[in-house]
């Protein structure tokens, strides 16, 4: 900023012998000051003046001042300018000021160029002849282009003058620029004016004067103020940039903001997943667009020490910049109401578990336009409180995880190589908390490489007592029969059936269900897809995140010091020592014990006599799909059984070592797994038991087993499996259970006959099973969904098949088949003398899934509908004939899950040539609706086709590029891919399948290697492939 020579009026030059000894004091005493005094005339002079070292500066340090001031010295710098100078830098910022009247230098205009650059923000003074001076003018181009490239904040202060005079170029600016004109460069005179109208375009302070006006002194306070909250806010926006791993969320939630008719947005997550942390973000970034603006931090814990009155009138007073005091329950409605309507306002409550905090807080008066952000830990009361938006905060994915752990544990943004291993570990161990992440990092900071392993070896062991703190605030504001649950979860039943964990916990405790909801609402678990305990079969399953598991359990350990006082056992130690010295007692409710670490324990039959409130018993090897029988551990006495507990709900004992059940009164079990037991029987045949409450029983091989029995009681039974009871000879009637779903039988070789069970009954599974009929009878099994009879004895199918309008999947093997279900999806008649007549194939619109392996009677595959997507006809010797119907692009291309196509004719060698052509046809088609498909929906997994028939050569019209070796090179055409995202191959070989004897046995790969024009590649592999 320079001034320039013009006359001055008493109301523009007052004080000269104050504002130069007030420079000349500032100048000494003031660091990041930097101005010329009026008396230099020329460029040589200012160098002189000025140290290299100063002028250099600039360019070497970017953002070196936090405020660059430009004004026109004759008319402020003795009055307004200066007293705004000294307030700004009473508050500690760094200010550029330079208050000189000369207009020329190279040096000094490069000088200011780059202060404004390495400054954060910009105060511009526009006084009356602001504009007559060429150095503000020049400051104001910079400082405005700096504003539309890099977001440089620009402050006006229309000191004395109109600011439509200013966008208009009106009054004494209209004779400053006429006077330019005539001197300077018309082009830049006009890129002066432009910026020059910019400014007064922009929002600023009016300071008229006289005495109808405010004080200066607080014209000047509000300005410091919100120069303050500009930089601050600028800041942190800058800093928030680089907070790991919140950027995509952040976007989502001021998209939210953006929306009209959103008021309300909660945030909602388990503790330390970065709630707070997002809504300062958010904050930060909305709070400068709005009138007034409040961030309250930790309500509920602010509630619990002062109270929610005292609260309340911080929070008003904040709002109202007033001090509040109000003595009722509400704010009422009056004056304070009626001024809280008039406020656009940005709230954050941080921390809400009380719904009724927002009308205690009046925020439903807020004005039109305001927006409030509420963080909380429970669902229902963001629901209560009437968020529009509920925004769950997600964890961090294991890149970021990495990246945050790092800048803790290392104090930069990728672990040490040495260490990279156990950081992974660590990163694991905390599934995406950033809580958990900062403060493992930080305390693995500076500390040796053993130091490192130790805590790892303590993880799984012990709960991080600082981040155990923070989550067990959540488990306090629980009531009794959450806590229990959870509990009861964190010990026992993570990982488990969600339906299967309601159902036995409902026995233990009255409102289990709704418990659970409010776990699930506290974020305290969650409900995944995945394969429960033991099970192959996906459904909804209860998760919970590792980190409440061990707070959990460490609540367990505080119970007592003895560990046979606690409720829940889980540790194998523990539990070894409680069944070796019978140390049992009234006050243990579950134990859980993986076998697999514990030697082994000769069981006293008595052993659970003391444990008369034991819930659970969950005995089992981990891993145990790959151990053999003969890891039995624990070990049966002289006696045929074991006296269990009345108040069993959940029995799973894996390698159950005794006879019977015959001791034990299952009045309250829900749950029965006794997978590769030992038993012959379960209870003695005359001996009547109360099944009522059973939900489950599983006897998965247990080869002595020889009857189940009498099942009368169990009447909310819905699942009975007996895969593999090798021994077991019949079984009893099931057509009362009415809640019977599923019955797996397989493996049971000496049943002989179609088991009867209900007539709503869905699944059946009876492969491997000695079973020689399907009868009649089957019609009336009419919710009939799946029927397994894969390998079994069965020499004839009922014809009455075709009745059961809901069997989707039919699977059977060695047998014949002459009538079909009426509209299947899924057909397995590998090894049948079966044959499809004419078109019959073409009726079963539904039909997604055909395996007919191994059909040697087979000779002709008419009019197959193009959307089946699994074809396996692998050694059909027989097979002469395969055609398909009109292919219909758009039904492939709409149909659902159309991601991947197999057709397999791998050993058919007795097709002919037109068949292969129209199995090659079909493939292209389907891989080009494959491609269309993904490129609507990229975001889906990549498509996949893999067909395989006989043949010896490639053709040559369908594939350019071919070669007799198995890898091959070639360029694709710029133009082919043009637009596009990525690439598409279609591959074909020829293979020697004289080996394959099952179609599984048919693998593919295919490695690629992309080289760019400037030699950079990547490898991609995919088994399999787009493969024909």
């Amino acid at each position: 900023m320079a001034a320039s020579s013009s006359t001055s009026s008493p109301q523009r030059d007052t004080c000269l012998n104050f504002i130069t000894h007030l420079l000349q004091t500032l100048k000494h005493t003031i660091k990041n000051i930097f101005f010329h005094e009026q008396d230099l005339e020329d460029a040589e002079q200012l160098s002189q003046a000025l140290p290299q070292t100063v002028v250099s500066s600039y360019s070497s340090r970017q953002l070196k001042h936090q405020v660059f001031l430009s004004f026109r010295g004759e008319d402020t710098r003795l009055n307004f300018t200066a007293h705004l100078l000294k307030a700004l830098k009473d508050t500690g910022l760094n200010v550029f000021f330079d208050e000189e009247k000369l207009e020329k230098g190279e040096q000094l205009s490069s000088a200011l160029s780059q202060a404004i650059a390495a400054s954060n923000l910009s105060i511009i003074v526009l006084s009356v002849d602001y504009a007559s001076s060429k150095s503000c003018l020049v400051e104001v181009s910079d400082i405005m282009d700096r504003k539309d490239t890099q977001g440089h904040i620009v402050l006006p202060i229309f000191y004395h003058v109109d600011p439509s005079n200013v966008r208009n170029i009106g009054g004494s600016f209209k004779t400053s620029f006429e006077d330019h004109e005539l001197k300077r460069p018309i082009d830049e005179v006009k890129r002066w004016k432009a910026a020059f109208v910019e400014v007064g375009k922009l929002k600023g302070w009016h300071i008229i004067g006289g005495k109808f006006d405010r004080p200066e002194t607080e014209y000047i306070k509000d300005i410091v103020e919100y120069v303050i909250k500009k930089l601050m806010n600028n800041y942190f926006r800058n800093a928030s940039e680089e907070l790991v791993g919140i950027d995509d969320q952040k976007k989502l939630i001021l998209g939210l903001i953006e929306q009209e008719d959103t008021r309300i947005i909660g945030l909602w997550g388990m503790g330390g997943i970065g709630k707070t942390t997002l809504a300062d973000v958010v904050y930060k970034e909305v709070s400068q667009k709005l009138e007034d603006s409040c961030f309250l931090h930790n309500v509920s814990e602010k509630i619990e020490k002062q109270g929610m009155e005292s609260l309340r009138d911080d929070f008003l007073t904040e709002l109202l910049k007033q001090e509040i005091r109000i003595r009722t329950p509400s704010i009422g409605q009056g004056f304070i109401q009626e001024r809280l309507n008039n406020k656009k306002v940005i709230v954050v409550l941080d921390d809400v578990n009380d719904s009724d905090l927002m009308n205690d807080l009046g925020v439903q008066h807020f004005g039109e336009g305001s927006k409030i952000i509420i963080t909380s830990r429970d669902k229902q009361v963001l629901k209560n409180g009437g968020a529009n938006k509920i925004h769950e905060v997600v964890k961090l994915n294991e890149n970021d995880s990495l990246q945050l752990f790092s800048i803790f544990a290392f104090r930069q943004l990728n672990p040490a190589i040495d260490f990279l291993n156990l950081s992974y570990k660590f990163v694991q161990y905390a599934q995406g908390s950033p809580l958990a992440l900062k403060v493992l990092g930080s305390r693995l900071y500076t500390k040796s490489k053993r130091d490192w392993e130790s805590e790892v070896d303590k993880l799984k062991e012990y709960a991080q007592p600082k981040i155990s703190q923070i989550l067990k605030r959540s488990f306090d504001g629980l009531d009794e029969l959450e806590k229990n649950v959870f509990l009861d979860i964190a010990c026992f039943f993570k990982n488990e059936s969600k339906e299967d964990a309601e159902e036995i916990l409902s026995r233990c405790y009255r409102g289990a269900v709704s418990g659970i909801s409010n776990l699930l609402d506290k974020c305290l678990i969650d409900i995944i897809t995945a394969s429960p305990f033991f099970s192959i079969e996906y459904c909804e399953c209860i998760s919970m995140h590792d980190m409440l598991e061990e707070m959990g359990k460490d609540i367990v350990r505080q119970e007592a010091k003895e560990l046979w006082k606690h409720s829940r056992l889980w540790n194998p130690k523990d539990v070894y020592q409680v069944l070796r010295y019978n140390k049992g007692t009234d006050l243990i409710q579950g134990l859980k014990l993986d076998m697999s670490q514990i030697d082994n324990l000769q069981l006293c039959p008595t052993v659970f006599d003391n444990m008369y409130n034991l819930r659970v018993i969950l005995f089992y090897f981990s891993g145990r799909f790959w151990k053999k029988s003969s890891e039995k551990k624990l070990l049966a006495d002289q006696d045929d059984s074991v006296s269990l507990p009345d108040e069993l709900r959940y029995l799973f004992w894996d390698y159950y070592p005794f006879k019977s059940l015959s001791s034990f009164n299952p009045i309250n079990l829900v749950v029965l797994k006794l997978p590769h037991g030992d038993m012959e029987f379960l209870w003695n045949e005359d001996s009547y038991q109360n099944l009522v409450n059973l939900r489950e029983i599983d006897l998965t091989q247990c080869k002595k087993l020889r009857k189940i029995p009498n099942l009368l009681s169990a009447i909310n039974l819905k699942s009975l499996c007996c895969n593999g009871c090798e021994s077991l000879v019949e079984h009893p009637c099931l057509d009362h259970l009415a809640y019977l779903k599923t019955l797996e039988l397989e493996g049971c070789h000496n049943l002989k006959k179609f088991p009867e069970v209900p007539n709503h009954f869905s699944i059946l599974e009876l492969d491997e099973t000695g079973i020689e009929e399907v009868p009649d009878s089957v019609e009336h099994l009419t919710r009939l969904e799946q029927l397994c009879l894969r390998k079994s004895g069965v020499k004839k199918v009922s014809s009455n098949i075709s009745k059961l309008g809901f069997l989707r999947s039919l699977y059977l093997s060695h047998c014949p088949i002459t009538e079909f279900p009426k509209n299947p999806s899924e057909l397995y008649l590998s090894e049948t003398q079966t044959e499809f007549p004419g078109n019959s194939i073409l009726k079963f619109r539904s039909l997604e899934f055909l395996h007919i392996d191994h059909c040697n009677n087979l000779k002709f595959l008419s009019e197959l509908p193009p959307y089946l997507r699994y074809l396996f006809a692998h050694d059909c010797s027989s097979l002469e004939k395969v055609s398909f119907t009109n292919q219909n692009l758009y039904e492939l291309e709409s149909s659902d899950d159309s991601h991947e196509f197999f057709m397999l004719f791998s050993n058919c060698f007795n097709l002919n040539q037109d068949s292969i052509s129209n199995i090659e046809a079909n493939a292209m088609i389907k891989i080009g609706s494959l491609v269309k498909k993904w490129e609507k929906e990229s975001d889906c997994d990549p498509p996949s086709l893999v067909c395989c028939f006989p043949g010896n050569e490639i053709s040559a019209n369908t594939f350019e590029y071919q070669s007799m070796s198995s890898s091959l090179i070639l360029r694709p055409s710029p133009n082919g891919c043009s637009g596009r995202r990525y690439l598409v191959f279609v591959i074909c070989l020829v293979a020697n399948s004289a080996h394959v004897h099952k179609y599984e046995d048919l693998i593919c790969s295919c490695e690629c290697q992309l080289m760019a024009t400037g030699g950079h590649y990547e490898k991609l592999k995919r088994l399999p492939g787009g493969i024909i």
